[in-house]
């Protein structure tokens, strides 16, 4: 044998070693039997820790907190529903109302579950699509912080998937999506100074927002709000804190907002010996 295909021959003893010594992917999970999901690597994984705050403990977005539960009652009863944006400030709750609306109809014997799905996995959906359609229950996909580099084709994608394509999600599925900015794609200068169609331009990107039934606005939350919110998190774990202690917590990171207030809880449960 030569040296040459000696090499290539060892080589593939090492490939198939390797192969062996590596894990087998994960079973997919059941559709029925968890509380919630990850879409990882085209198959769905039941999540490990599914614990989602109790939706009381949401202050500052009644609005919205209302508008998403009843729209995910109406999904999980097989009613019709909205595809969902929640857009707006960092830390104000978008996430966290997704997943305490979805414990809290599970918590009234509602037949629905929460799918996470990475952003960058649109285009594997449709597979999605198959394995959750007809299912006697309902689903949310919920792809959390979405946004596009300049020029992608997943908008597009995305359109076609809310609204109107073959491939279209199932009746017994709506996609739930945060962004931080109302549009989700950008809007650029240079689209807006664009002397060839420039409405033709802002129309195309504004489109993809438009195909959202619901949408949902999250800003910044004032003193009193946030002051609120810390009380809250703090009566629940049963935490004493200093309301002057909390503002300078919330003005050393230059926001307010429910992730803060949170952070700041952590803290004083941290100092007091306490696990979370």
């Amino acid at each position: 044998m030569r040296v040459g295909e000696a090499k290539k021959d060892l080589l593939a003893r090492i490939a198939d070693a390797l192969d062996r010594l590596a894990p087998p992917p994960p079973a997919p999970a059941d559709p029925l039997a968890h509380p919630a999901y990850v879409w990882r690597d085209g198959a769905l994984v039941a999540a490990r820790a599914f614990a989602p705050l109790p939706l009381d403990l949401l202050s500052g977005v009644d609005a919205q907190k209302a508008a998403l539960v009843a729209n995910s009652r109406r999904l999980a009863a097989g009613h019709a529903a909205h595809d969902v944006l929640l857009w707006g400030a960092r830390g104000a709750g978008k996430s966290a109302l997704v997943k305490a609306s979805v414990g809290a109809l599970q918590g009234e014997g509602s037949a629905i579950a929460l799918i996470e799905v990475a952003g960058e996995q649109l285009a594997e959906l449709p597979r999605l699509f198959e394995i959750i359609a007809g299912r006697d229950r309902a689903f949310i996909l919920f792809i959390d912080d979405l946004g596009f580099e300049e020029g992608s084709a997943a908008p597009r994608l995305l359109r076609s998937l809310l609204e109107g394509g073959a491939e279209a999600r199932p009746g017994n599925a709506r996609l739930y999506v945060t962004a931080n900015r109302r549009h989700i794609v950008s809007r650029s200068l240079a689209e807006q100074d664009d002397p060839i169609n420039p409405r033709d331009v802002i129309d195309d990107k504004l489109a993809l927002a438009d195909r959202f039934g619901l949408s949902l606005g999250f800003h910044v939350c004032d003193q009193p709000t946030y002051v609120a919110m810390v009380a809250g998190y703090a009566a629940r774990l049963g935490l004493p804190f200093d309301e002057h202690e909390a503002i300078g917590w919330a003005t050393q990171r230059g926001s307010r907002s429910g992730r803060v207030a949170w952070q700041y809880v952590v803290e004083l449960a941290g100092r007091m010996g306490k696990a979370l």
